[in-house]
């Protein structure tokens, strides 16, 4: 999870930076068709079939809708928003999958639990100040994007097990080109040639993406839901960092102090999960 972050933080950072370049859903279509082609050559090295009964089941479906919506709008903040700030809201998605996760698997949050979880939320509002003059609804796009993933996430380990990863991967990027194409029919805007600055930042996000999002699934996979998903925070360092250095991005008072309170939720979180799981 925590190599899964690092190199998304890569990826955001070559989008935000394609995004002067391009229109958005230009920049999906290619990254998703991208995405696609790597993890269907690396299914078919695996030997796994690219498409079979399971591919079109309820849990795969759903995930399909929620990685439409998340990678729609999140690409759309980073785009539009300060990266490091997009980055922040972002790291409320383990708040929301633990939740999720107590509803669709049973799993058993405590009052602690239960308490971070709405510390972190409230970190998110202080992050987007609603009702002040510092609230810009382009924020929203990231709450919205966030959401997104957290229900793709929890789709991801509904998924059916005979799927391999690399077959989750080739439809959930077929996904981002499908919001792609959605998105760049309702923008209307035309497509503009791509140079060759352009094709090596994209192909960058392509090989970050794909590498990045093999690492989430086979974390969500394979670990307890709440035990793995707070160290989802760790890329709110990599996000912040890459946002200071490249982008000129300044941290307000507000976002400090929200960054603070989703961290210490989560870390509150992934505590309680190993004690939980801690021999008596």
């Amino acid at each position: 999870m925590t190599a899964a972050m690092g190199v998304f933080a890569i990826e955001d950072a070559l989008v935000k930076a394609a995004s002067a370049m391009m229109p958005v859903g230009q920049i999906l279509i290619i990254f998703g068709l991208g995405g696609a082609l790597v993890f269907a050559c690396l299914a078919r090295l695996g030997k796994a079939p690219l498409f079979s009964r399971e591919v079109v089941s309820r849990p795969m479906l759903v995930r399909m809708v929620f990685e439409i919506v998340g990678r729609l709008f999140y690409v759309l903040a980073i785009a539009l928003i300060p990266l490091s700030t997009a980055t922040v809201i972002l790291q409320a998605t383990p708040l929301v999958v633990v939740a999720g996760a107590t509803v669709i698997f049973g799993e058993k949050v405590g009052w602690r639990r239960l308490t971070a979880i709405l510390v972190g939320l409230a970190g998110v509002l202080i992050i987007l100040q609603p009702g002040t003059e510092g609230f810009s609804m382009l924020s929203v796009l990231a709450v919205i994007g966030m959401i997104g993933f957290a229900g793709r996430d929890l789709a991801s380990r509904a998924a059916p097990r005979s799927l391999a990863t690399s077959v989750l991967g080739l439809y959930g990027f077929l996904s981002v080109a499908v919001a792609g194409v959605l998105f760049a029919i309702w923008q209307g805007a035309a497509f503009v040639p791509i140079t060759g600055e352009a094709a090596l930042i994209l192909s960058g996000a392509v090989l970050a993406g794909v590498g990045a999002y093999a690492c989430l699934m086979k974390a969500m996979r394979t670990g307890e839901v709440s035990a793995v998903t707070p160290f989802r925070y760790t890329r709110l360092l990599f996000g912040i960092g890459f946002g200071i250095l490249f982008f000129g991005e300044r941290l307000s008072f507000s976002m400090l102090i929200g960054s603070g309170l989703i961290v210490a939720s989560g870390l509150v979180i992934l505590w309680r999960s190993r004690s939980q799981r801690a021999p008596k």
